[in-house]
């Protein structure tokens, strides 16, 4: 058992990276995805790998996937039907939502799907006040009536959300238990254990979501084990959670909400290991795929993560990855609206039947077709030559549902989808950099996806941009993320009170409760007390504030770290708002324990770089247009298993792979470094 394996499920294609621990070898595949049923596209593209490098299925050690099940159920509404029990008062809470409007002057714009159908909504006699203490005990003959009731409206999941069960959670337990007994097939979320902190909107909001799921995902986690047990694999699967961690598969049935960005945040956990063996701590990682484009910032050599999520509309306090995401992927769709204005995205031709270049019944244009009109991509053949692709189909697509419609000729047409899709993904950019205080130009740009290295080079121009960095197997990313990914538990309790040394212990006494969780739940992982790591966060604000910054600590708090708390806050306050009142007091108000398992990883192996290492000859020499230019003009195009580390690249260039295409524009350079990374530099 010397195999570990990481697969990425996307939209488009699935993606696998393998390990071989005894050869230290990394090994990389593409297939089409199955959205029909995504353990079918894991279960061939494994058994393939397993064929063509002689091995079998038990020698499989560590197998770990990312998925889309939940964003996918989010985003098409396939969820499970959902009822709510809560507070007598409270039923409304969605409806009323928090004062954030996003869209305030926008008459036209509609409030997000209701999850909960009218009529599912129940409200319960039972009263915790804030500190905890009963008012109004529970009437649990009431509870086995609304259980009755929502058992014969055929529901699948309930959401209990009680008002100030994060202090005192004995009312929701005992519901879940008469429940239980009168429906013990429905699939139950207390918010108490999901997510324990205050703000009724956003907890409630978090269990009704986490409950929405929980029926489909606990079907894909049944099928999925169903099918590698069939296969022959005996090792526990694993899954990428939201914040670039992954657990044992059968914990995200009772938490699959912590999966709702899953294949993403592996690729940005990825770039992060990769920057730091490349000694490149500041990051803007640029993940563009077949169906959308997820960008993300690394910090110091850190992800950054949020707590203030928007999944379709509704709050998720949940640990994520701070991920952006825009409809704009290789497949993604070019038309022009009603206006006469070229648009580009979101609608996706997915995997099928993908772009009409694909010869699979695909008819719209995609940025796919536009990039084998230009030349940047192989007008014959894609995925290291297994799949072949037809140029009249794209060039008839563009034709007939852009130029017809605009007037433009077809080479254009091509240019113009092309610039449509960067302005989206530089927009997504701006989100993470310029919105939030960060200059882009101090950053470097890590491209990888499918078809991220096809972009990368021009949005970074556009961005201001000197840096390119474009890993070995870029179109695999996510899934060698996977691979490097450690297990983590993210542990949350809300207690408001000011940072003074009187209430230092008893923050401390609540972080020894998060570290005997914290720890409990590693040892389910198997997890040897060695490999465990445990990172310390208050949620801080100035005293009448009412939302908080995330202070990291050295260790659980005492006088020593109380005193650097509050400077680390004062700083960060600084930075965020320009401002920092030294004689105002703060509060401290969430406080969070992340418990990491550490897990073995791939060691990437550098090779030194040896003098003279000549670039090889060009597979062949082809024309192509590139962004800005009027005309076509000669790149050489190379295969990237030929480059040795030590080559330098000239543009204009184009490099091409099994699971991705580079393109190095007339103005750019490239060297490749010992791990095997494309570094681009702008000339002058």
């Amino acid at each position: 058992m010397d195999y570990l394996i990481g697969v990425d499920v996307g939209g488009t294609f699935t993606d696998f990276t393998t390990f071989d621990k005894r050869t230290k070898t990394l090994l990389h595949f593409k297939d089409r995805s199955t959205p029909d049923d995504p353990s079918r596209a894991i279960v061939e593209g494994i058994l393939h790998m397993l064929e063509v490098n002689g091995k079998v299925p038990s020698d499989i050690s560590y197998l770990a996937h990312g998925t889309t099940v939940a964003t996918n159920a989010l985003i098409e509404k396939t969820g499970g039907k959902v009822g709510l029990i809560t507070t007598k008062g409270f039923k409304a809470v969605m409806e009323i939502g928090d004062q954030k409007r996003p869209s305030l002057y926008d008459l036209r714009r509609r409030k997000p799907d209701k999850l909960i159908k009218s009529g599912l909504e129940c409200e319960i006699e039972e009263r915790i006040l804030y500190d905890g203490t009963i008012k109004v005990m529970l009437n649990e003959d009431e509870v086995r009536c609304i259980a009755r009731y929502l058992k014969k409206e055929g529901v699948e999941a309930i959401a209990i959300c009680t008002l100030f069960s994060f202090i005192n959670p004995v009312h929701e337990q005992r519901i879940r238990n008469i429940l239980l007994e009168e429906y013990p097939e429905v699939y139950i979320t207390i918010s108490s254990e999901l997510i324990p902190e205050f703000r009724e909107y956003t907890r409630m909001s978090t269990t009704i979501l986490n409950a929405y799921l929980g029926p489909i995902m606990k079907e894909y986690v049944e099928q999925f084990e169903e099918s590698i047990s069939t296969a022959g694999i005996k090792a526990i699967p694993y899954i990428t959670q939201s914040n670039g961690s992954v657990v044992s598969i059968n914990e995200t049935i009772d938490y699959p909400i912590r999966t709702a960005v899953s294949g993403p945040s592996a690729g940005v956990v990825g770039a992060m290991n990769i920057g730091r063996k490349c000694k490149i701590d500041r990051i803007i990682t640029f993940d563009m795929g077949g169906t959308s484009t997820d960008v993300s910032l690394i910090e110091n050599g850190k992800v950054k993560l949020s707590m203030d999520r928007q999944i379709e509309g509704y709050p998720c306090r949940i640990p994520m990855v701070d991920i952006v995401t825009v409809g704009a992927g290789g497949g993604s769709i070019a038309f022009i609206d009603e206006g006469g204005a070229m648009k580009v995205g979101p609608q996706s031709a997915g995997a099928v039947p993908g772009p009409a270049c694909y010869m699979r019944g695909g008819k719209s244009p995609t940025v796919t077709d536009g990039n084998i009109i230009l030349g940047k991509l192989n007008q014959e053949r894609i995925l290291g030559g297994r799949m072949k692709i037809d140029y009249e189909l794209a060039r008839f697509s563009i034709d007939n549902y852009i130029c017809k419609k605009s007037g433009l000729s077809v080479e254009d047409a091509a240019a113009g989808i092309i610039s449509v899709a960067n302005s989206n993904m530089i927009h997504a950019i701006r989100l993470i950099t310029v919105e939030k205080g960060y200059d882009p130009r101090d950053f470097t740009l890590m491209a990888y996806g499918g078809a991220g290295p096809l972009h990368a080079c021009e949005i970074a121009l556009e961005m201001g941009i000197s840096t390119v960095l474009i890993p070995a197997s870029p179109g695999t990313m996510c899934s060698l993320g996977l691979l490097m990914a450690d297990i983590r538990f993210d542990g949350i309790r809300s207690s408001i009170m000011l940072a003074n040394n009187i209430n230092s212990k008893k923050a401390s006494k609540i972080f020894d409760e998060l570290l005997e969780e914290g720890n409990s739940l590693l040892d389910k992982e198997c997890i040897p007390s060695g490999n465990r790591n445990f990172v310390y966060i208050i949620d801080c604000r100035y005293d009448g504030q009412n939302y908080e910054i995330p202070i990291e600590l050295e260790k659980s708090l005492d006088e020593q770290e109380l005193s650097g708390l509050i400077d680390k806050f004062h700083t960060e306050h600084a930075r965020q708002y320009g401002y920092a009142n030294y004689d105002m007091e703060i509060q401290m108000v969430n406080y969070r324990l992340s418990s990491f398992g550490i897990i073995t990883k791939p060691d990437l192996e550098y090779i030194e770089k040896g003098s003279n290492i000549r670039l090889p000859s060009p597979i062949e020499v082809r024309k192509v247009r590139f962004e800005g230019s009027n005309g076509y003009i000669p790149a050489n195009i190379y295969l990237r298993k030929q480059i040795e580390p030590g080559c330098q690249i000239f543009g204009p260039a184009i490099v091409e792979q099994m699971d991705s295409t580079s393109v190095i524009p007339p103005q750019w350079v490239g060297h490749v470094d010992g791990f095997g990374n494309i570094i681009l530099k702008l000339k002058g």
